[in-house]
């Protein structure tokens, strides 16, 4: 039993969400506090079948916390984060702000809860497009090591917020409509286009959102070594990203096996039906707390047997974001 639950960056997307999912799941916390920045405080939002209003964030704000999720971003987590912790708060932060460090475990519970043994206050939250591709990579790479992974994701709005979902909303009537489109929240328009992810490009050229997706990845399977070629693009979706991946194994694999491992893999759900021509789809995914994995089949230009490819959906703001939180929240309160 959780007494007192703080929800840091409440009024966004992603804290929403987590608001949401916590009657849902139906996570017991005898005390909720719900945080955001000082526009937001004094609105009220519904949370576990009552009516909380926002508070401002303050370093008094952790006092008798013994858990709080943040979902405000890298800035506030790195002020705030340590000052919780030291306050004797259990921090899951889904911010990039500690994801590598040695010292916080990268956590997806279907796939590394162990690593929560090794906490020391903080547990970070994975990036999406790595939380939704590790939950997919993990059962095969337990079967037949995983040598390389080369992945192109197609990332819906919500990974950039609510301010983006509405930029999609307005820009696809703007569009229709024959009015000029403006970007605002995004370098280019949105609507009926798709772009490079919008993180800043390195000088190896490639961009924050596929640094983050290799070494988390990484990170997460326990795999340093793991050779991953990401490319990541923003599309018009609304919600829940989609990634299409080509696998190198070390042995031979077939795709029975592959289809059969990742059937009976936690919170997957293998849609791949060819006759009907039916394969995950992110408005199919959107909403749903699995990630749909299908157009299983072997890689052609691998000719010694080792190589697949597939196709996979996810809710950003669910598996992505909000539910891995909850999920590791009922992983570091649960009996034993």
């Amino acid at each position: 039993m959780i007494q007192h639950l703080a929800v840091v960056g409440a009024t966004g997307a992603v804290g929403r969400e987590f608001c949401a999912l916590l009657e849902e799941r139906r996570l017991p916390a005898r005390r909720i506090t719900l945080v955001a920045s000082a526009r937001s405080v004094g609105k009220t939002l519904r949370v576990a079948g009552g009516t909380l209003e926002v508070q401002p964030l303050t370093e008094a704000t952790f006092q008798s916390v013994d858990f709080a999720v943040f979902a405000a971003g890298g800035a506030v987590s790195r002020q705030y984060a340590p000052i919780a912790v030291s306050q004797g708060t259990v921090v899951v932060d889904n911010s990039s702000a500690f994801r590598m460090d040695a010292e916080v475990p990268l956590v997806v519970p279907e796939v590394n809860a162990a690593d929560l043994k090794q906490h020391r206050g903080l547990v970070a939250n994975p990036n999406c497009s790595a939380a939704i591709l590790v939950l997919v990579l993990a059962p095969l790479h337990r079967v037949n090591p995983i040598q390389r992974v080369v992945v192109s994701t197609y990332q819906a709005a919500s990974g950039a917020g609510a301010a983006a979902m509405q930029e999609l909303r307005t820009q696809t009537v703007e569009y229709l409509s024959g009015r000029p489109v403006r970007p605002v929240v995004f370098p280019h328009p949105i609507a009926f286009n798709l772009f490079s992810h919008d993180s800043p490009v390195g000088s190896d050229g490639y961009n924050q959102e596929e640094t983050k997706l290799v070494e988390e990845t990484r990170k997460i399977l326990h795999a340093p070594e793991l050779a991953v070629a990401p490319t990541c693009v923003r599309v018009p979706v609304l919600r829940a990203h989609s990634e299409s991946a080509t696998l190198t194994f070390e042995h031979p694999i077939t795709v029975e096996l592959a289809r059969e491992t990742l059937a009976g893999a936690a919170g997957l759900k293998v849609v791949d039906d060819a006759e009907q021509r039916r394969f995950p789809m992110p408005v199919e995914a959107s909403g749903r707390d699995a990630v749909l994995v299908g157009r299983i089949r072997r890689d052609l230009s691998q000719p010694d047997g080792r190589g697949l490819q597939l196709f996979l959906c996810g809710d950003q703001l669910r598996k992505g974001a909000a539910l891995n939180a909850i999920q590791i929240l009922e992983a570091l309160t649960q009996p034993g």
